[in-house]
């Protein structure tokens, strides 16, 4: 019994690191384009992000049902037994997430819990104990369709934006309300993802009461403290782990313009709320990324980088198969070693998480060797040459000009200065 009970501990506290991560990982899917449209400073973005995924912890249920009570046979398995499983399957979760972290590959948290569990379970139990039929239906359907849908969404909403502010479209600010609207859609994406993704770690924790007996099979909402605690570890992940990924948008992003956020936005969220009533354990990056995507078509004279999105797919399609090969391998340490194995697997993790946490220190991060993987979805849309600037725009070009010429004649070198590009006007 006290094995249970350390088991327990160890995995409470694994669940609630992978959560953290999850903060960090996923910050970028709501505020990338309000960053990037200048509609919110970063900070004051991620403070939002952190305070809304807090309070969408607490707003349901259902996905953690899915998690704790569906895709798991819980009867098909010897409870004290699955408990090490649970703990190797966050194990592949978390190392995932954190190389991807570190490369700026895209891939979701979401999946790469999954893929842990999933592969934990064949390996340290059977085929059987894993209900298939639900992880089609929850999992596996969802990632395929939401997307897609997210994406048609906001295609239309960016074509409505566009015909509804028309007469705008020879102004180089001419639909800067859009910014201000992108502050409450922002907030929405930040408030379906703490509905979302904080009851994925929920349900995992809740999993585990049930294994150890210290919760009734019978009732799979998770207790009052599990909900605190995995809402209070996100929004902190949220706001502290962010900024590795916050300081790269500007490479993907620099072209989205605010009606395209908007409706991106608006979309993401929609489609997040809604799977969220209906148990749907979402992918928020995939999502977040149909959307950009989709909104990026609906501006005039785009065309589609195939080969960015294919780049984006394999990155998604490999998530749960390599999450599920490193849960495996941490399962089989435990079928080999048994007590022993857990022991090594908790040591392995703790090295392999320090590792990856001192390279990203020691290498640092910008524009040039990383970027969000919703950054990398602006990048899939591709659109034609803007119209010729527009008379201020000129103007400043030919101050700027005379600027340098100006300071060639005097015997000094020109300072670097930022004259716009052509067609840097909204289209």
């Amino acid at each position: 019994m006290e094995t249970a009970a350390l088991i327990v501990v160890l995995v409470v506290a694994l669940a609630l690191f992978f959560d953290f991560t999850n903060g960090f990982h996923d910050t970028a899917n709501a505020m990338a384009t309000p960053i990037a449209t200048g509609a919110l400073k970063p900070k004051v973005a991620v403070l939002l992000a952190a305070s809304l995924n807090l309070v969408g912890a607490f707003l349901s249920t259902e996905v953690s049902k899915t998690i704790s009570h569906g895709i798991i046979r819980e009867d098909q398995i010897e409870p004290l037994a699955f408990l090490p499983i649970i703990f190797a399957g966050l194990i592949g979760a978390i190392t995932w997430n954190m190389l991807t972290w570190l490369l700026g590959l895209p891939s979701s948290s979401s999946h790469a819990l999954f893929g842990g569990l999933i592969g934990a379970t064949l390996v340290g139990a059977t085929a059987s104990a894993i209900d298939f039929g639900m992880v089609l239906s929850k999992v596996v359907l969802p990632a395929l369709i939401a997307p897609f849908t997210a994406g048609v969404i906001a295609f239309l909403a960016t074509r409505l934006a566009y015909a509804l502010t028309r007469r705008y479209d020879n102004k180089p600010d001419g639909r800067d309300g859009f910014r201000w609207g992108q502050i409450f859609t922002s907030s929405l994406v930040a408030l379906a993802h703490g509905t979302n993704d904080a009851q994925k770690t929920m349900g995992v924790i809740t999993l585990a009461l049930i294994m150890a007996g210290w919760q009734n099979a019978a009732h799979a909402d998770p207790q009052l403290w599990v909900i605190l605690a995995c809402a209070f570890t996100i929004a902190v992940g949220t706001y502290v782990g962010g900024w590795r990924i916050i300081r790269t948008l500007g490479k993907g992003l620099t072209d989205v313009k605010p009606a395209q956020g908007f409706s991106a936005e608006t979309s993401t969220a929609a489609t997040i709320l809604a799977s969220s009533a209906l148990g749907f354990a979402l992918s928020t990056t995939q999502v977040a990324s149909g959307s950009v995507i989709g909104s990026g078509l609906g501006r005039r004279g785009s065309t589609v980088r195939w080969r960015t999105v294919g780049r984006i797919a394999i990155g998604w399609v490999l998530t749960l198969p390599a999450s599920a090969a490193v849960g495996a391998l941490a399962a089989l340490l435990v079928v080999w070693f048994g007590g022993a194995g857990i022991v090594i697997d908790a040591v392995l993790a703790i090295v392999i998480v320090a590792a990856l946490f001192l390279r990203s220190r020691r290498n640092q991060v910008d524009a040039s060797n990383a970027m969000s993987e919703v950054a990398d979805s602006g990048l899939a849309v591709k659109v034609k040459r803007n119209p010729p600037p527009t008379r201020r725009q000129r103007a400043i070009l030919r101050a700027e000009r005379a600027r340098q010429k100006s300071a060639r004649v005097k015997g000094r070198a020109p300072q670097a200065g930022t004259p716009p590009r052509d067609g840097e006007g909204e289209r």
